[in-house]
C-alpha cells in the first residue's frame, strides 16, 4: 500500500515488543511495513516471530566479529541496505555505536523498562524497587548518543506494589511496552513528532 513506512527492528531477544508491533502493523494501527528484523543474537526468539510472518531476517552475530568497531560497520551495511524509514531498538541488548546513531538520528528510537530520565541501562526494574519508588513503567525514546538519553515520545506508568519482586513489576511493565511502542511507531509514521531542544512535540 502506498505511503506506509518502512520499518526495520532490532531485537537480542525472545522479541514480545516486536510482536506488539507485528500485530498492530497487521491490525492497521500503524501504517507501515516492516522490511527486516536484525539480530545480533542467531538464537533470537525474534527471529522466529519474523520467519513466522513472513519477514526477512538478518543475524550478524556478535560473536563472530574480532571487535565492536567491525560489529558495528557490519550492522549499519545491513540495516542502510535496507532503506527504513524507520529504525525501532525492541529489545536489542547492545549500545548502538556512533556511526549508526549518525546515520539515523532522528528516525531511531528504542523502548526502556522504566520511566526515563530515571534508571537507565540495565535492569531498570530491579534499579526501581531498590531506589523505593512508588510509580515505575516504561519510555519510547529517540536514540542519541546518550545512554538512554534522547528525547522522550512516549511514557506510561504502572504502580509498584508491596511485596512486588523484579519479576513481578517486569511483567506489569511489559504489558505497558506492548501498548507503548506501537503507539510511538505510529505517532512517527502519521508524522506527528518533532524534535525541538529536549521536547517531542506531539501534533
Amino acid at each position: 500500500m502506498a505511503g506506509k513506512k518502512r520499518i526495520a527492528v532490532l531485537a537480542s531477544g525472545r522479541g514480545s515488543n516486536f510482536q506488539a508491533v507485528l500485530d498492530a502493523m497487521r491490525d492497521g494501527r500503524i501504517p507501515a511495513t516492516c522490511v527486516g528484523l536484525y539480530t545480533d543474537n542467531p538464537k533470537a526468539y525474534a527471529a522466529d516471530r519474523a520467519r513466522a510472518a513472513d519477514i526477512p531476517v538478518t543475524t550478524v552475530d556478535y560473536s563472530r566479529f574480532a571487535s565492536r568497531e567491525e560489529y558495528e560497520k557490519a550492522l549499519l551495511r545491513e540495516l542502510v541496505s535496507c532503506n527504513p524509514d524507520l529504525l525501532v531498538l525492541a529489545g536489542y541488548m547492545r549500545i548502538v555505536g556512533s556511526e549508526i546513531v549518525k546515520e539515523f538520528t532522528g528516525r531511531m528510537i528504542n523502548i526502556h523498562p522504566a520511566l526515563l530520565p530515571s534508571f537507565p541501562g540495565l535492569h531498570g526494574q530491579r534499579q526501581a524497587l531498590e531506589h523505593g519508588v512508588k510509580v515505575a513503567g516504561c519510555t519510547v525514546h529517540f536514540v542519541d548518543e546518550n545512554l538512554d538519553g534522547g528525547p522522550i515520545i512516549v511514557q506510561k506508568c504502572v504502580p509498584v506494589l508491596e511485596g512486588d519482586d523484579e519479576e513481578a513489576l517486569a511483567a506489569r511493565i511489559l504489558e505497558q511496552e506492548h501498548r507503548c511502542l506501537p503507539e510511538a511507531i505510529r505517532l512517527f509514521c502519521e508524522g506527528r513528532l518533532s524534535i525541538v531542544g529536549r521536547r517531542v512535540i506531539i501534533r
